[in-house]
């Protein structure tokens, strides 16, 4: 009897586990099947988009821009001169405050900024679902240093969100050995060539940088810059493509979906496809396995010098993996980290998450580190003055400089798509322009009733810009320099 029970008790809880695993599947599906409905520009095919395939035919950076300038053509002819939208803030109504198109120039697409004489080359990679618009002010910056600049246009950005639906990492890394090989061919053996990477845009340089280290025939590179770098993603993600191959079996597009939302941001994306999560999560498992492939010998003391930029608070990227994943499995070899705390004097202290409040801790007092570490941080808990802590490679003694540095009223963090904006940006920055030729999306002032807006409010309450930015340009101006000294 008791054998008997205990089987029964047993199939009972297995199928009633199923079963409430079933209902929560079904509620997912349901609330996911509930977004509202795709347009034009959530189901555009485009024929013109670079595929790593294609590196056989498509070898050079003209090349490329000439396929660009197709692809652009087709965006026009599929969906700007077909929308039926016709809102100042809508992004595919032509003419409108948010279309790219109607902006000169448009900073979807490439760009190079070309110098006599360059004193070096720099590669810049934008984040997933962005585009180069994203390190416009670094380029800009680099170009007056005397730098040959590209700032590449990533296949599957720029265009439509649909561009991401079947867009691989394999293609994006493809565009960058196109991109590296064009800048170091500008710029020659000599001069130090650069990649600077926002976050997927980073995970594509650190893989470029160690594919080099494995053997693959590339172009040297001296240094890398990475800003938020997408090192680590939730593990959710490895099973979130599950949801896209669900949907095209029962014949559902909306479940190869995580958001669709307004097309509002001339230069980033607000819808996000299942696909575009699940390739950052491939090329993080790919970086992963080229620094085991290359740990326990001295292969790794060649990685190019790394200055990397972090915020505490970052919802889209593992803030422990920048320094764990990828800068403590390095060699010490001039690699630096600048972290940007949690502003400690905010009235918001009282809501912060303990994790957050602790990484400062952890990182400033914990074991020595292979890097050089400089946390920026409030000077007191009753002052909004920044100091920078700095922890150098291999020592535990912390010293502490005062900046000029203080956080702007109201602000209680940064945010990943905050870093690489300057204050005076004039999409997202601090202040609304005077004169409006563009969206203004840097302080969104909206009050109403809760569930209104088909935007969440936590997104329009993320900060944009970095009111740190020129403490960034310094520090990327002190990493270059040795670099510059090398060359003949």
């Amino acid at each position: 009897m008791r054998v008997f029970l205990f089987k029964h008790s047993a199939y009972a809880l297995a199928y009633g586990t199923l079963g409430a695993a079933i209902a929560l599947i079904a509620v997912y599906i349901a609330s996911l099947l509930a977004q509202p409905n795709l347009q034009a520009w959530h189901r555009v095919h485009f024929e013109a988009e670079f595929r790593a395939a294609d590196a056989v035919h498509v070898r050079t950076l003209p090349d490329y821009l000439a396929l660009e300038e197709r692809l652009f053509q087709e965006l026009r002819e599929k969906v700007y001169d077909r929308s039926a939208v016709h809102l100042r803030y809508a992004r595919f109504s032509p003419g409108s405050l948010s279309d790219p198109l109607a902006q000169r120039p448009n900073w979807n697409r490439t760009f190079e900024l070309p110098v006599r004489n360059p004193a070096g080359g720099a590669l810049l990679l934008h984040g997933l679902s962005d585009s180069p618009y994203s390190l416009r002010a670094t380029a800009q910056h680099l170009h007056r240093r005397g730098y040959w600049v590209v700032g590449l246009r990533l296949p599957g950005h720029g265009t439509a969100p649909s561009g991401l639906l079947d867009a691989k990492w394999e293609d994006f890394a493809a565009a960058v050995r196109l991109g590296a090989r064009h800048v170091r061919e500008r710029i020659g053996d000599d001069a130090p060539l650069v990649l600077v990477g926002y976050s997927n845009g980073a995970a594509l340089a650190v893989e470029y940088a160690l594919a080099r280290l494995q053997g693959e025939q590339l172009p040297r590179a001296d240094g890398l810059v990475l800003v938020s770098p997408a090192i680590g993603i939730a593990s959710a993600a490895a099973f979130a493509v599950w949801q896209g191959r669900l949907g095209g079996l029962i014949g559902e597009e909306k479940l190869g979906w995580t958001d669709i939302q307004p097309e509002y941001d001339p230069y980033k994306y607000a819808s996000f496809t299942i696909n575009a999560g699940d390739q950052s999560y491939r090329l993080t498992r790919r970086i992963a396995a080229q620094l085991h492939a290359l740990s326990g010998g001295d292969a790794l003391r060649g990685m190019p010098p790394v200055l990397a930029f972090q915020s505490v608070a970052d919802a889209t990227v593992s803030t422990p993996a920048v320094v764990d994943g990828l800068l403590r499995r390095l060699p010490p070899g001039g690699h630096h980290v600048v972290l940007f705390d949690i502003n400690r004097h905010s009235d918001a202290m009282l809501f912060y998450r303990d994790a957050a409040v602790l990484v400062r801790e952890n990182l400033l007092q914990g074991p020595a580190l292979p890097f050089e570490l400089t946390v920026l941080t409030n000077q007191a808990a009753d002052r909004d003055a920044l100091s920078a802590m700095h922890r150098p490679a291999l020592k535990n003694a912390v010293s502490e400089e005062p900046t000029t540095l203080s956080w702007p009223a109201g602000v209680f963090s940064l945010s990943h798509v905050a870093l690489p904006f300057a204050p005076d940006d004039p999409v997202y920055g601090e202040r609304r322009p005077a004169k409006l030729q563009a969206v203004y999306l840097g302080r969104v002032d909206l009050l109403g009733e809760r569930g209104v807006l088909a935007v969440p409010p936590a997104q329009l309450l993320r900060l944009r810009y970095n009111p740190f930015f020129s403490y960034v340009q310094r520090r990327v101006d002190l990493f270059l320099a040795p670099l510059e000294s090398r060359a003949p």
